[in-house]
């Protein structure tokens, strides 16, 4: 509530009754609720929401209704907003959000235009990480749900040509892709998810014995030759490492971002700057830290024990420069739903596991264009002298 206190009255509970006792005229609620957009601040919105926000209008009926047009998802923290508006003006306040998702750099799949002749898929995502075994197909596949609930539209390509999971995570295991014209693969749909991986295409231990050349290769077909959709953002589950193979990758796709995950064991954020060093090697801008297995939260008493270490994603943020985007509990629901190919973000979109994915979605959905598209706020302008 500090956020807020600059504009909330002290001298009354309820805002939308005057300290004389009259009543706030439709005006004065309105001008009310853009004072609060522009005054909150958050690292998602640095100057305000208003900053952000292409347009807006506000129905005043038995509730309050605030239509955004909006750069990146922000469902969930809007919410958080409407409620306290909702407590200050004695009126439910909702948000309603439409996405008006950009690409930050300009590039096309092949043949795979839309009408406008620009490519279909927005934003590619490079989920990475230094090492295996921190999680990092586990977290693409939820942090593309997560996406998708926030009101995104999500796509999932599996460029772990030696191990593909992605297929199991999905609930897709033994599906097949189909083809339309003969040409470009049909990705299979995941519960809303436009999905692709070799893993649909041969046999687990086929892919596990090909040579580096053969496996870009594999991938760019993937890639390229897929009948993407059209898609807000596009998550590629990235081999763990960082030899030879993840830097073709890297260098072949028109990735927008990346982002690193990594626990907090320190072994393993040694290899996650290695990650981060990639991806500055090639110029693709990263835009923060997942910290996976971050605590153990005890089921009986609520303690959280930090079995790999504590805040050594932070600190490795801090010492790159770089946003965490997110904190991770060791959950033995995560690793069940991943097992079953079920998803616990789309069954319980509001439950605990859910928020902490859909927070961070947001967060590298915000950053994303905070960072690397021309139209934020952040982005310096240049000025002359006349």
């Amino acid at each position: 509530m500090t956020m807020f206190g600059k504009i909330f009255s002290k001298k009354t509970s309820k805002t939308d009754v005057k300290s004389n006792g009259e009543t706030l005229s439709p005006a004065e609620i309105e001008q009310f609720i853009k004072d609060t957009l522009s005054h909150y601040k958050s690292d998602n919105f640095p100057q305000g929401v208003l900053s952000v926000c292409q347009e807006l209008s506000i129905s005043q009926k038995k509730k309050i209704t605030i239509k955004l047009l909006m750069p990146f998802v922000c469902q969930g923290e809007l919410d958080l907003i409407a409620q306290t508006l909702s407590e200050q003006l004695a009126r439910t306040v909702t948000f309603e959000i439409d996405l008006a998702i950009k690409p930050v750099r300009q590039f096309s799949l092949g043949n795979d235009k839309n009408e406008a002749g620009q490519g279909k898929v927005a934003n590619i995502i490079a989920i990475a990480s230094g090492k295996g075994g921190v999680g990092k197909s586990t977290t693409t596949v939820n942090l593309a749900y997560a996406l998708m609930c926030e009101g995104a539209r999500v796509g999932v390509l599996d460029a772990d040509i030696y191990g593909p999971s992605i297929p199991s995570m999905l609930g897709l295991k033994n599906e097949k892709p189909s083809s339309s014209d003969g040409k470009l693969m049909t990705p299979l749909d995941a519960k809303g998810l436009s999905a692709m991986s070799i893993g649909f295409l041969v046999d687990e231990a086929d892919a596990t014995v090909w040579r580096g050349p053969m496996a870009s290769s594999a991938f760019n077909q993937l890639l390229n030759e897929t009948a993407w959709p059209e898609l807000d953002y596009l998550l590629i589950d990235m081999p763990p490492g960082t030899g030879d193979i993840q830097l073709t990758l890297a260098q072949k796709v028109p990735v927008a971002a990346a982002v690193i995950v990594t626990t907090p064991q320190d072994i393993a954020l040694i290899d996650a700057v290695k990650g981060i060093a990639m991806f500055d090697k090639v110029k693709v801008p990263v835009l923060g830290i997942v910290e996976n297995m971050s605590y153990h939260l005890c089921e009986n008493c609520g303690h959280q024990s930090h079995i790999f270490g504590e805040a050594g994603g932070e600190h490795m943020a801090q010492d790159h420069a770089t946003h965490l985007l997110g904190q991770l509990p060791l959950d033995i629901a995560i690793r069940q739903d991943a097992d079953f190919g079920e998803s616990d973000i789309i069954e319980n979109s509001a439950g605990e596991i859910a928020n902490h994915y859909r927070k961070i979605a947001r967060n590298i959905s915000a950053q994303l264009f905070l960072q690397c598209d021309t139209a934020s706020p952040l982005t310096a302008t240049i000025t002359t002298r006349t």
